[in-house]
């Protein structure tokens, strides 16, 4: 399998900081920054679902290895509280791995440990014939 790259393009863009990377588990770090705020100056929700999206995505085709790719098909991210600054960790773990399709929850804490995204993103597996 081709190792996904943890350092270049959006990822870079929003500043992502793997800790942790595994089929099993996901965990990335970021700052809040004001090139990442909405106009009321707080994240921008966007910014939460590209997390949750990547954190997914990186374990699911860690996870599914050789046997193909992986692509997300649904995204549902929900915004918990405002947050104008600091670090944000998420971390990503598999609810469902099936042989079609992988559904992983990520959720994401400020740095007092409160949670203020949670996201689920259901993967299709596109296996090699």
């Amino acid at each position: 399998m081709e190792e996904p790259d943890l350092t270049g393009g959006f990822v870079a863009l929003l500043g992502l900081k793997f800790d942790e990377v595994s089929g099993d588990r996901v965990v990335i770090r970021w700052q809040v920054r004001p090139e990442l705020h909405q106009p009321y100056g707080i994240q921008h929700g966007g910014v939460y679902c590209s997390v949750v999206e990547t954190a997914a995505s990186i374990g699911g085709a860690l996870w599914l290895g050789d046997k193909g790719k992986v692509v997300g098909v649904s995204n549902q991210t929900d915004f918990l509280r405002a947050v104008r600054d600091g670090e944000l960790t998420a971390v990503g773990t598999p609810i469902h791995r099936g042989r079609s399709q992988q559904l992983w929850l990520v959720e994401i804490t400020d740095e007092g440990g409160r949670l203020v995204s949670r996201g689920q993103v259901r993967l299709q597996n596109l296996t090699s014939a």
